[in-house]
């Protein structure tokens, strides 16, 4: 943002706070006066007269007696909210909150939410919180807040509802796509502390690293996590990595920026462009490859929004990563926060941006060089994982007269068993069981392995 820009947002407030301080106990300026205020390419004063009017009638007015202070607030969170979906006026509370956020510890449910049509739209439920915990799910519409209705609430209203005390419980009933009645979830509040990156051995030689959002410390994380498992791998080297972004709602751009470094080793990862010059710019890559060149997966799905589609968009565009998943979210633009001097503070979209081919993502999304829709994959009674029918599931078979239990589906079986001394855990189950995308994002995985190889 220029400093042009900011001194006539600044005086176009003052004059806003001050003829409605004025205005509002019944003193009122001349019109001269304000007439001579008025130059070409001026503030519009006929437009602020309108407002200081509105004003007063409210104060004089309305049912029950509201303070400036309030009145004001209103009308700045208006202002911004009308610009577009991710502007936002924060008052101190709210500042304080979004700085936690991004530093991955704050209280509530762990969801990410947006305003849509009236209703507030799940972004993402964040990993290992009470709403992923739940089943909440992205493009949930929740409709309802311990039985007050979501419609005619601001989205600062709605989060403030979702919040407090960790332990205490709240109701949230949802809307779901392809579902014929709302869904009610009954939640614990809780502190969430978000470990923006958690990573894995899929196979010897595969590893999985799950990022589930950006924060200012996810890109020493990351490196953190891939040098543990390369000590795992056999050799001291992977043969290839699953990144897993699917429901990232993005967050921190300087963290995208490092994820996708360490992947190129040279060329653009994202520029970003605004209506002033100043905003604009372009981020590279520098020399090294953390992977030395072995494939990369990358997960998408429709919560994959913002700065993970950043990543998503510069390893596809560089040829460096195969995406597997479905559509990502969308979201091609960038705010900036703004403090105020009254310890408040504006979130502003003040960019668009473009990945490395050009292209801009706003309102169209990511497509997928390997589309998979979500599907769940189970296991038929009396049949084999492969799904077919074998001579062992028949009843009345004649059994194997030297005694031998055929090795792979015995293995199988014995990963299907529960530990009696774990009665109430969920039995291990095999991934294309648990989680069919990883699956097959394995399966290429190991193809692009394989075929580099030779």
């Amino acid at each position: 943002m220029s400093s042009s820009f900011r001194i006539s947002l600044a005086l176009a407030l003052g004059v806003v706070l001050g003829a409605g301080v004025t205005l509002t106990h019944g003193v009122l300026a001349e019109h001269e006066a304000i007439a001579t205020a008025q130059g070409p390419g001026g503030l519009p004063m006929d437009d602020l007269r309108s407002f200081v009017d509105v004003l007063n009638k409210v104060k004089a007015d309305y049912v029950e007696p509201v303070d400036d202070k309030t009145l004001l607030q209103n009308a700045l969170r208006g202002m911004l909210a009308g610009l577009d979906p991710h502007s936002a006026y924060m008052d101190k509370d709210e500042y304080r909150d979004m700085n936690v956020t991004t530093t991955g510890r704050f209280g509530g449910l762990g969801i990410e939410v947006q305003m849509q049509s009236g209703l507030v739209k799940v972004v993402s439920p964040i990993d290992d919180t009470p709403a992923a915990k739940a089943g909440l799910k992205p493009g949930d519409l929740i409709v309802k807040i311990d039985d007050a209705p979501v419609q005619g609430m601001t989205i600062n209203d709605a989060v403030n509802k979702m919040r407090g005390e960790p332990g205490t419980a709240v109701k949230i009933v949802v809307v779901r796509d392809n579902t014929p009645q709302p869904l009610t979830f009954e939640l614990k509040r809780d502190i969430i502390k978000v470990a923006s990156v958690r990573g894995r051995m899929l196979e010897p030689g595969y590893a999985y690293l799950r990022i589930s959002q950006f924060q200012t410390g996810t890109g020493k994380s990351f490196d953190d996590e891939l040098d543990k498992l390369k000590k795992q791998a056999p050799g001291g080297a992977l043969k290839g990595l699953v990144l897993d972004l699917r429901s990232n709602p993005g967050g921190v751009l300087n963290a995208a920026v490092d994820i996708s470094d360490a992947f190129l080793d040279k060329g653009p990862i994202v520029s970003i462009r605004g209506r002033d010059p100043g905003a604009s710019h372009e981020f590279d890559a520098t020399p090294g490859d953390e992977m030395d060149g072995k494939p990369v997966v990358v997960l998408v799905n429709g919560g994959t929004a913002s700065a993970a589609e950043i990543v998503a968009g510069a390893l596809q565009d560089q040829h460096r990563a195969i995406l597997v998943g479905s559509k990502t979210f969308g979201k091609g633009s960038v705010q900036t926060i703004l403090p105020l001097q009254n310890e408040d503070a504006i979130k502003l979209t003040t960019a668009r941006y473009y990945t490395p081919s050009g292209r801009s993502i706003q309102a169209e999304g990511i497509v997928p060089d390997v589309a998979l829709q979500p599907v769940k994959v189970s296991k038929l009674d009396g049949q084999d994982l492969d799904g077919f029918v074998k001579e062992a599931d028949l009843k009345g078979r004649l059994d194997n007269p030297n005694g031998k239990v055929d090795p792979d589906k015995a293995k199988a079986l014995e990963s299907l068993k529960v530990d009696p001394s774990k009665a109430g855990d969920q039995p291990q189950q095999p991934l294309e069981l648990t989680d069919y995308e990883l699956f097959e994002a394995l399966n290429l995985l190991k193809g692009l392995a394989i075929a580099r190889a030779n």
